[in-house]
């Protein structure tokens, strides 16, 4: 697919929305549905990757409560011809059908490859990928079994949602400030998982959320390793014209993105 000419491509991750309070979420979900709203008039297409949600769970009948806002605005960006993709992340990887029915989302499960004027995009959450983290990996395959899913599903609305949204803070209490720090190349585990991935095939940009910490890195003269950050400290999203990719923060925080050239 080639963009027509003035159209752009935006790619955002890790709103977290419901999180931690009510008060802050609603603040935030205002300002992310004032920068849609801005960018509806060249977006040709959105990339949402992953943990838009801080908890999300669908019943059959019921989803959560909450995000009119931010959903209101999605179906009128879909009725407007502007294509958008859904990737589930660590904190909503429980989607099922909400998005593509009601929004006319695709949802996507595992990363995904799109060319786009000849570029080709490596995207997804980013959680589970690359080397360590054993503990989660182990748990993200508890968390996808379709008999755990059916065992959750079971329980009362209030009580499953109240358990998941207390599992949820307390990872995040858990993680605290450690998630803004660069820990280099050796160590950072998205890195590390695009440059095995460059041995195998060439690719010109890794797009990936879950890390909170805006990273744009040159793995080589043709391939970056774009780290979306997210919008809870840094309101940062990355754009592509056609020609180049930049990620850059809605609320002026450019200078706390990692850059390595």
């Amino acid at each position: 697919m080639d963009l027509m000419p003035g159209k752009k491509i935006y790619f955002l991750s890790d709103f977290h929305l419901g999180a931690p309070d009510h008060a802050s979420s609603l603040e935030r979900e205002k300002r992310i549905v004032l920068f849609l709203d801005e960018i509806k008039k060249d977006a040709a297409e959105i990339f949402l990757v992953g943990d838009m949600f801080d908890f999300w769970y669908e019943y059959r009948k019921v989803v959560p409560k909450g995000y009119i806002r931010l959903l209101g605005k999605l179906a009128e960006l879909t009725d407007a011809g502007i294509l958008m993709h859904f990737f589930v992340g660590n904190h909503d990887m429980w989607m099922k059908d909400y998005l593509q029915t009601e929004l006319n989302i695709p949802v996507y499960f595992e990363p995904r490859e799109f060319v786009r004027n000849g570029k080709l995009f490596y995207v997804g959450h980013g959680d589970g990928l690359g080397p360590g983290d054993h503990g989660y990996k182990r748990l993200k395959k508890v968390f996808r079994n379709p008999a755990c899913q059916w065992l959750f599903g079971i329980l009362p609305p209030t009580l499953g949602m109240g358990i998941a949204n207390y599992m949820s803070r307390k990872s995040r209490a858990q993680t605290g400030s450690s998630e803004e720090v660069f820990l280099g190349e050796d160590k950072e585990w998205l890195l590390i998982f695009s440059r095995e991935t460059l041995l195998k095939k060439k690719v010109d940009f890794f797009v990936f959320g879950h890390r909170h910490l805006p990273i744009d890195y040159r793995l080589s003269d043709e391939s970056r390793y774009i780290n979306l950050g997210d919008w809870i400290s840094f309101y940062t999203y990355a754009v592509f014209d056609g020609q180049n990719m930049e990620l850059k923060s809605h609320t002026g925080r450019d200078a706390k993105i990692v850059r390595n050239s």
